[in-house]
């Protein structure tokens, strides 16, 4: 039962048709992805910008023809959206302008719902030791989500209105970045993870960080590919993959270093992520040094794959009524 499944995020939308498999959660058929920056600008204006609507069209109109090649009706696609269009004033202007124009119909899901089907995705292919008590958080252009788990089920999620895209348009002018940028950087996130802290306290008494910290998303991913060299990007060689705090310092002394030009001719990093780089590093480094992890995993699966896995639930259960 070959399904699609399409992450409309904040920066980047990614489309993923699998079928599933018996040895594994899934078994990929085509995976694809364009960076939009859908959300550029959205904290100022409050709205989607025309450009940004614009290049979401046109992303979504090539994922659509993807989608038909591939023999996939409307009923075997899930497409979800997330920070940007839950946000937006007109978001729900442009869910109805995608439906229009690509028949691809668009569920703008809450915080809640990104970070359990984040943690759905993740689950899927971490190893059982770091599911056993975990941390995994998902940086997105607009959002980042906090989920604590134990033996891979869900005990709380957080999500924050701090993403790369807001945190570069809020505070990144110089080329290479000033070290007061990135301070300011860190220092907004650190704000956003005392207020996770007093959730996590105020929901449960609770506020011990898990053993285990896992990382999600473009941001972390990628600095799992410059930390291993890795081109062209191999998946199986990114799940899994351990950063210890040390060298976690040792990339971003490198990448701050670095000119935007500098980093952006890297072959890990692809086009449009070289400035979001700078601000994923400031969150990655508040979250290691908040909570006093020495090390973090890295997992490629997350919201999309949560969203193909999801969809199959759905599709079981409709099948079994």
């Amino acid at each position: 039962m070959l399904r699609a499944a399409i992450d409309i995020g904040s920066n980047t939308f990614r489309l993923l048709i699998a079928r599933p498999s018996d040895h594994l959660a899934w078994e990929t058929e085509y995976y694809t992805h364009r960076i939009v920056r859908l959300g550029e600008g959205l904290h100022q204006s409050g709205r989607l910008s025309d450009a940004g609507m614009e290049r979401a069209l046109a992303a979504l109109n090539e994922f659509a023809a993807i989608i038909q090649e591939h023999g996939l009706g409307p009923d075997r696609v899930c497409a979800v959206a997330t920070a940007a269009m839950r946000e937006a004033e007109n978001g729900e202007t442009l869910r109805d302008r995608i439906l229009e124009q690509t028949g691809i119909e668009v569920r703008i899901i809450d915080g809640n719902t990104e970070a359990t089907m984040s943690l759905t995705g993740a689950n899927a292919v971490l190893h059982t030791e770091t599911r056993s008590d975990m941390l995994l958080f998902d940086i997105g252009g607009g959002s980042t989500e906090f989920v604590r788990a134990a033996n891979g089920q869900l005990q709380d999620a957080i999500s924050r209105k701090l993403g790369v895209v807001r945190l570069v348009e809020a505070h990144l002018r110089s080329d290479p970045p000033a070290p007061a940028e990135y301070q300011a950087m860190m220092q907004t996130a650190d704000g956003h993870l005392a207020e996770v802290e007093t959730c996590w306290i105020e929901g449960r008494g609770d506020g011990r960080a898990p053993r285990h910290l896992v990382g999600t998303a473009g941001t972390v991913t990628t600095l799992a590919a410059v930390h291993l060299e890795l081109h062209p990007y191999v998946v199986e060689r990114i799940n899994n993959h351990c950063i210890s705090f040390a060298e976690f310092c040792t990339l971003r002394d490198r990448l701050l270093g670095m000119s935007h030009a500098e980093r952006q001719a890297l072959p890990t990093i692809e086009a449009g992520r070289a400035d979001l780089m700078v601000a994923g590093l400031a969150i990655i480094e508040t979250v290691y040094r908040r909570w006093g992890y020495p090390e973090m995993r890295v997992v490629d699966a997350g919201l999309l794959e949560g969203a193909w896995l999801a969809a199959g639930d759905q599709a079981l259960s409709s099948a079994s009524g």
